[in-house]
């Protein structure tokens, strides 16, 4: 929450800044406009002072953006977090609930660390990508199981079909998708994803919840 507080100042510092600048910019000049095309000095001042004030801003904007993008949420950071707005997104766009998109992060937290990763492990060599999808011909292509959005666009598929999910706990509707050796493999992730999600989306954990 240090990081969130961090950025709040920083943009109100932005707001108060951009007021006074413009504040300035609107004091009107007491000297009378010249008939040439030559600015006066006010003009000039006036126009260096937008000029400054449009730089600032950009300036500050872009520190904010990096600031934010590099403040970690339950120890995820970066791309990391990139990869769950991914998932977040095509869960959405499917249509399907907040607390199956939070599964989905889960998920990919519990293959991956929410990493898209070129390579498998002992049990699944040919497992690729943030879902550790195979290559069975079920999950799609390379490209496919390689790609943040695609990959998690064939979890959600598969997560759609389970029947009664709402009423299982989020590590067996994974487990469903999954067919991971251990059910409750995935548990220890949820509060985790929980709290990424309701970063990404500003929802309430009992909103993702569906209390």
């Amino acid at each position: 929450m240090d990081g969130i507080a961090s950025i709040e100042s920083r943009i109100g510092m932005i707001q108060t800044t951009l007021a006074t600048l413009r504040s300035q910019q609107a004091v009107p000049s007491a000297a009378p406009a010249r008939a040439s095309g030559t600015p006066t000095a006010t003009s000039t001042t006036t126009a260096t002072s937008s000029t400054s004030a449009s730089q600032f801003a950009s300036a500050l904007a872009t520190e904010v953006s990096h600031t934010t993008s590099a403040t970690p949420v339950a120890g995820y950071s970066g791309a990391q977090l990139d990869n769950a707005r991914a998932i977040v997104a095509a869960g959405e766009r499917m249509g399907l609930s907040l607390r199956d998109q939070t599964i989905g992060v889960m998920t990919a937290m519990g293959e991956s660390s929410l990493k898209v990763l070129d390579y498998g492990d002992t049990a699944g060599p040919d497992s690729r990508g943030l879902f550790q999808q195979r290559d069975n011909g079920a999950w799609g292509t390379l490209a496919q199981r390689m790609d943040p959005t695609a990959s998690a666009t064939g979890f959600f598929t598969a997560l759609a079909r389970v029947g009664g999910r709402d009423a299982m706990a989020p590590t067996q509707v994974a487990h469903a998708v999954q067919r991971n050796a251990d059910p409750q493999h995935y548990a220890k992730y949820w509060d985790k994803a929980v709290a990424v999600v309701s970063s990404i989306t500003g929802a309430t954990a009992a909103q993702i919840n569906g209390r």
